[in-house]
């Protein structure tokens, strides 16, 4: 192994093992948020209004007095609520969707693939705006908006796996031996497809959550005590000139833990992706 490898390789895993701590960091700002938030999230001290960033409050202080990295600390937990959420709606009801069409085929894949393929013509954030618009506010409502807009996506790529699983000489004996079309498609054809879709789910936790944030911003998610990463970042757009950081440090937030996802997303692909070569992929 050549030298250059050997720091490609290293810079590899040092940046999957960053984004691994950042995203255990969030998980644990979401699961515990009290062990890391330095302050009481309704906690607002008349003194303290919009104070810079300092070591008593290290993200400063919002129009209330504030802190605002307990803020962001708490908020992540319906943030990536809305991310894990989406992501396991959306991708079991399209791997579903697309291993029935895919394994049944005939006038029913036919279908189901041309109702799929009309709507992919229109950008998932959109039809998930429009989605929790018609829905209205509310957190299940965002969920529920994100995962149908992400349906599409995952059926299409589940019904490319299972009509191209199908036909392996495996599947042929199973049938022989006399292995039901329940049974096959349980059994057989689902665990040898399903690499490329826990892939693509680990990419979308990001644009799910970065599609919830986006919807609460507009002002579509249940108004809370406790407001979530995109709430944050509207209730400090309008003080972005004299109070920069109420809308900075959500908006880091919410770019540090996707490049993260992303990161790890693309690593998960070159380790289960069996055409990548051992050193690039199994390194």
């Amino acid at each position: 192994m050549t030298a250059t490898l050997r720091r490609r390789l290293s810079g590899a895993n040092a940046a999957v093992v960053v984004a691994a701590g950042v995203i255990v960091f969030f998980v644990l700002c979401a699961a515990a948020p009290q062990l890391i938030a330095t302050h009481a999230p309704s906690e607002a001290n008349p003194a303290e209004i919009m104070a810079p960033p300092g070591w008593h409050h290290l993200f400063g202080t919002d129009y209330f007095g504030r802190d605002v990295f307990s803020l962001v600390v708490y908020g992540s937990r319906d943030s990536l609520l809305v991310g894990v959420a989406a992501v396991l709606a959306g991708g079991s009801a399209g791997a579903l969707l697309g291993a029935v069409a895919g394994y049944l085929g005939g006038v029913l894949d036919l279908v189901l693939m041309r109702i799929v393929d009309i709507i992919l013509t229109v950008p998932g954030v959109l039809l998930a705006l429009a989605i929790a618009a018609a829905l209205g506010p509310g957190f299940a409502n965002i969920v529920l908006a994100i995962s149908l807009a992400s349906i599409p996506g995952y059926a299409r790529v589940s019904r490319g796996q299972i009509a191209g699983v199908k036909v392996r000489p495996f599947l042929l004996a199973a049938r022989a031996l006399g292995a039901g079309r329940a049974r096959m498609l349980l059994l057989h054809i689902l665990p040898n497809s399903w690499s490329p879709l826990l892939v693509m789910a680990a990419l979308g936790l990001g644009t799910s959550i970065l599609a919830g944030s986006g919807l609460s911003y507009l002002g579509l998610s249940a108004a809370k005590e406790i407001p979530d990463w995109g709430a944050l970042l509207a209730a400090g757009r309008s003080y972005i000139t004299v109070c920069w950081w109420m809308s900075t440090f959500p908006g880091l937030a919410i770019t540090l833990f996707i490049l993260s996802v992303n990161v790890l997303g693309d690593r998960l692909r070159d380790v289960l992706d069996r055409r990548t070569d051992s050193v690039g992929g199994l390194a």
